[in-house]
């Protein structure tokens, strides 16, 4: 783009939102909020949860009705706000995070549902999928348009969520986390896609908590903090320490949080593992926890930390290893015998394996222990079950409206903390944490860092399983690394020799220091 160009480009966006505002009853949710988004140009919309993005977009999409007071305009002229059928003929469509298509149907008949050519009164199929060809080779998707949508994988499926967005000539696409369950792979062709929606002259608005994510593929970053527009950063000025500060209010040197001592040699060893193994993804792993201390476990992905994981509690078969906590051998057959001997395991899978989605935040935190207020033997006391919750929301700092609240309606974040509230129940000795953080903005994690130096302080033992190096390097004591089913090496935190995420690389990776 030449220099005028880019100036008369940057004089008039193709986008503006100026001084939306929304409020839910009592509830503000956005706060006189602006945003300005050129042609071609990939726009990261970045905030915690709850900070108010979603609700911008849904106002953008006509999902919702501003507060009087603030307009919306495309290349200069004002657009009607709260009518989805009046902002998708204005060129704006958007991809959400849950893809909305029909299994059931194929690629065409997804790509034009409502819209479909017809004959004599029935839709033309082998016309629907002619008009949906040249879409789909434009994408370079290697399906055709006669392909039931139940036989594609996510990424796949989120290549039809942006072929229907062209079917309507959008000029503005929004995409809410779209890489959140793609593989690499997937990830890698959705960022091709971008690029060749930007080359075409069309915005891009991109949401997502994933910072590497967003130095490779934006322009620009608008954040938004408590439901007001915070400011824009261009690419060039983008740095960790600066959105953090934005996003959170707060320095990044302030973000991990680790005010508890790490232990002597000579604290109590509460956790000890000796020669663990399943005989086929992980071999041999002996490793002790003290008491009050973090240990981290990292490694590439397969290394078997997961797996280890499983072990320890129950979930899957071991075939050789012993396993004590507090110097008392334990016979762990199950997760019920290792919840017995004070061990409690976060699941990475959190939504999966975790939470009932369709239940309470009090049911949901008091699932485990509720028969501990059983009255007369066989009464409950929800007085205490709901005190429990209130208890748990008060002091994990879980950001809702009440406990009766389905745990399904949280943010990821705030979900992960329902899920730590429960283990926490159980008061346990040992806490094991399985990526923690994944999936959640960087308020929450700063939050659950917070948490996890509580319990060090409190004396629990702490293994925290984690990919974020920054995160294994901000929050541990002592490093575990494995590579390939096994424990490669350990490196402890001093002030003479700080734990570094060259030091973990080597060890993951099987380089040496001289060759690596």
């Amino acid at each position: 783009m030449t220099a005028p160009a880019r100036h008369q480009a940057e004089a008039a966006p193709l986008l503006e939102m100026r001084n939306i505002n929304k409020t839910f009853g009592a509830i503000r949710a956005l706060s006189g909020v602006s945003l300005s988004v050129r042609a071609g140009e990939v726009h990261a919309l970045m905030g915690e949860n709850g900070a108010g993005k979603s609700t911008l977009m849904k106002v953008l999409s006509g999902a919702y009705r501003a507060d009087p007071g603030g307009e919306i305009l495309i290349d200069g002229q004002p657009v009607q706000t709260g009518n989805p059928i009046k902002a998708k003929a204005s060129g704006i469509a958007v991809i959400y995070q849950e893809l909305s298509l029909a299994p059931n149907l194929t690629v065409a008949q997804n790509m034009f549902l409502g819209a479909e050519p017809s004959r004599f009164g029935l839709v033309d199929r082998r016309a629907n999928e002619g008009k949906a060809k040249p879409i789909l080779d434009r994408l370079g998707v290697s399906f055709s348009a006669s392909t039931p949508v139940n036989q594609l994988s996510l990424g796949e499926r989120q290549m039809v969520e942006i072929a229907r967005a062209l079917t309507t000539n959008a000029r503005i696409i929004v995409m809410d986390e779209p890489t959140t369950s793609l593989t690499t792979r997937e990830t890698d062709r959705l960022f091709e896609v971008i690029a060749s929606l930007k080359a075409h002259g069309i915005a891009v608005i991109y949401i997502s908590h994933r910072m590497e994510e967003v130095y490779q593929l934006t322009d620009r970053v608008s954040v938004l903090r408590d439901s007001a527009y915070v400011g824009a950063l261009d690419r060039s000025e983008l740095s960790a320490s600066r959105l953090v500060s934005m996003m959170v209010g707060r320095d990044l040197s302030s973000f991990y949080k680790k005010e508890h001592r790490p232990p002597s040699g000579e604290r109590k060893v509460v956790l000890s593992v000796r020669d663990m193994g399943d005989g086929f993804r992980v071999h041999d792993c002996s490793f002790d926890i003290r008491a009050g201390e973090v240990v981290a476990m990292a490694g590439l992905v397969g290394a078997g930390r997961t797996e280890l994981a499983r072990l320890i509690f129950g979930a899957d078969h071991r075939r050789s290893g012993t396993i004590s906590v507090d110097g008392r051998d334990c016979d762990i057959r199950n997760p019920r015998d290792a919840m017995a001997a004070g061990i409690a395991y976060l699941t990475e899978d959190r939504k999966g394996l975790g939470l009932f989605l369709d239940m309470s935040i009090s049911e949901n935190i008091n699932i485990g222990v509720i028969g501990q207020d059983a009255q007369a033997g066989s009464f409950l006391d929800f007085k205490a079950a709901r005190r429990r919750a209130d208890r748990a929301v008060a002091s994990l700092a879980i950001r809702t409206k009440g406990t009766s609240i389905n745990v399904g309606a949280l943010s990821g974040g705030n979900q992960q903390k329902v899920l730590l509230a429960r283990l926490l129940e159980t008061r346990p000795r040992v806490v094991i944490l399985d990526e923690p953080t994944r999936g959640v903005d960087v308020g929450a994690k700063s939050e659950i860092y917070r948490i996890i130096d509580d319990l060090a302080q409190n004396g629990i033992a702490i293994l925290v399983i984690s990919s974020d190096l920054p995160e294994v390097v901000g929050i541990a004591d002592r490093v575990l690394v494995m590579r390939e089913g096994r424990i490669a090496g350990e490196i402890t935190a001093s002030a003479a020799s700080p734990i570094t995420q060259e030091a973990i690389m080597v060890l993951s990776t099987g380089a040496s220091e001289d060759h690596g």
